[in-house]
């Protein structure tokens, strides 16, 4: 099996993109494959200097992708913060180090541009999920919370 290159997406990767976003129990309550809306998200993120949307690509399939927003701020003394969000790994290829290669490609992105810290945010459903980042060296330092603002 040939290893994935991670590279930034492009337009042609969003149906599979959405596809990995919506293949899960949570994914599928709030992803809509099909919805225009995906391809102005997609063309606001592509022209975003502070945003990486990439995928793993593997013999020409999507088979992960993961998002990187760079978020320049005041707080420790002027710091550059990489969110790390949209983590996915097709189903097939599961369990077999992607998602860690994955993780360890955005580390490299965001020290690369200059990031001193690497935060994310998982829902608190996701307890495999958070094993995987414990296990990368992430700590449980904040807590979460959200506002939904559609309704």
């Amino acid at each position: 099996m040939t290893s994935p290159v991670l590279r930034s997406a492009v337009e042609a990767d969003l149906a599979a993109i959405v596809d990995l976003l919506a293949d899960d129990p949570l994914g599928r309550l709030r992803e809509r494959p099909g919805d225009p809306a995906y391809a102005a998200a997609f063309a606001a993120i592509d022209a975003d200097p502070n945003q990486l949307l990439a995928v793993a690509d593997r013999a020409g399939e999507v088979v992960g992708t993961l998002q990187l927003t760079f978020i320049p701020g005041l707080s420790h003394a002027g710091a550059t913060r990489a969110q790390l969000e949209a983590v996915r790994v097709r189903e097939d290829q599961r369990g077999r180090g992607l998602g860690a290669e994955m993780v360890r490609w955005a580390v490299e992105q965001a020290r690369g541009r200059g990031a001193r810290i690497l935060q994310l945010t998982s829902n608190v459903s996701r307890e495999r999920a958070h094993r995987f980042y414990a296990r990368l060296g992430f700590e449980h330092s904040h807590v979460g919370m959200k506002l939904d603002l559609t309704g």
